[in-house]
């Protein structure tokens, strides 16, 4: 097995490097595993790592914590969890943690391998460095996030790409785009697709009218999951729903499940503007046994967003038997294939068309979770850390 040639292992397989005399120290950036809090990032780089220190028994994992961790992300015995400070959550931070902070402790203890989940990496560092460029929608679309971060992404992000021993990224989309924007060899780039909590599932019928019932009032809805950002496409999500509402005869509801209500100012806008702005529901974050069963007792999930590096929530979808409406653009084609409506996010006449197509068309929702059950199953944590765990063998 381990002398077939890559492309013939098997899915998910995670080859194990033979016994040597050296134990190898490999670092790991994990300042987003934060308790109750894990999101895109963060979920990442816990399900990826947890098969891979588990499954690598011989090798010492050094886990970076920006603030006090929980036990809960010392996966086995052989990882050595570390907080160094500052905590890295503002531009000024960045550098002082990533820069001073980070180099100062993978020199001291002689790290062979720096892998950091959210693409930051240290320039006082000299050994082999391996960021995930999950996207590039901060080179692309600056005015989606705050106008320091912005600034510090765009000087630092393309000199973390020139400092890599090789890049992973999440989709083939987001491959091209790094290679396009930071004239950085393809060769050296590895996608590695993200996987889907074994959790969610289909649910059965008496928990889908509970559930309705329990946020909706026993009205069929909508769903978004993710978080109130810009480049989510929320605005037109809601002015395409509120159109929809006017005619729409079984008065659907629309769960708005993430950040707490108001990050941004330009979703308040387009909320306060709305006829039927109560049929808006804004659930905040939910823990994942909840999120499932909002997830499946839906009549379809929206991510309509200008930009994804992946988009989880399309197969989290597929996962629980649930049809998708996603953006055709960046990554959502290749990740949805042919089980999702797809729509043009600055179209509002494509979005509400497409949710008057999911509430009308029994037919259409079935022949889209029937081509779901065949898509998600190119995705699964098992192979997301088959997958890096190739990546970081090739830097070392």
């Amino acid at each position: 097995m381990a002398g077939l040639p890559d492309g013939q292992r098997p899915a998910g397989f995670i080859p194990v490097r033979p016994p040597n005399t050296c134990v190898l120290k490999i670092a790991v950036n994990t300042r987003l595993l934060l308790p109750g809090k894990l999101e895109g990032i963060g979920w990442f780089t816990f399900q990826a790592f947890k098969r891979i220190v588990e499954q690598h028994s011989k090798i010492t994992f050094y886990f970076i914590f920006d603030r006090p961790f929980s036990k809960e992300f010392v996966f086995a015995d052989n990882v050595r969890p570390v907080t160094l400070y500052p905590p890295a959550r503002h531009p000024v931070l960045y550098y002082l943690f990533f820069e001073f902070a980070v180099s100062r402790f993978l020199n001291k203890v002689g790290a062979d391998l720096f892998v950091s989940p959210d693409g930051f990496l240290s320039g006082r560092f000299k050994g082999p460095q391996l960021p995930v460029f999950h996207d590039l929608n901060f080179m692309h679309k600056p005015d989606f996030i705050p106008y320091l971060t912005g600034k510090y992404y765009t000087h630092f992000f393309p000199k973390y790409a020139a400092m890599a021993r090789r890049i992973a990224t999440v989709s083939e989309y987001s491959k091209a785009d790094i290679a396009n924007t930071f004239q950085y060899p393809a060769d050296r780039i590895d996608v590695v697709y993200n996987g889907v909590h074994e959790i969610f599932a289909p649910v059965d019928d008496s928990t889908a009218r509970a559930t309705r019932e329990e946020f909706t009032g026993g009205s069929p809805y909508f769903v978004y999951i993710g978080a109130l950002h810009k480049r989510k496409n929320i605005g037109n999500m809601l002015h395409a729903f509120d159109r929809f509402r006017a005619s729409d005869q079984q008065q659907h509801k629309l769960l708005i499940v993430g950040a707490p209500m108001f990050n941004s100012g330009d979703i308040r806008k387009v909320y306060q503007l709305m006829q039927y702005k109560d049929d808006v529901i804004f659930t905040g974050r939910q823990y994942e046994h909840v999120l499932r069963k909002i997830v499946a007792s839906a009549r379809a999930l929206l991510l309509v967003s200008h930009f994804e590096g992946f988009g989880i929530p399309i197969i989290e979808a597929m996962q629980c038997d649930v049809p998708v409406i996603a953006s055709r653009v960046t990554s959502m084609p290749e990740v949805a294939g042919e089980a999702a409506l797809m729509v043009e996010p600055s179209s509002i006449d494509q979005i509400e068309g497409a949710m008057r197509r999911m509430a009308e068309d029994d037919g259409l929702r079935k022949s889209l979770v029937d081509k779901g059950r065949q898509q998600k199953e190119k995705f699964s944590w098992d192979k997301t850390a088959g997958l890096l765990w190739e990546s970081m063998e090739k830097c070392l």
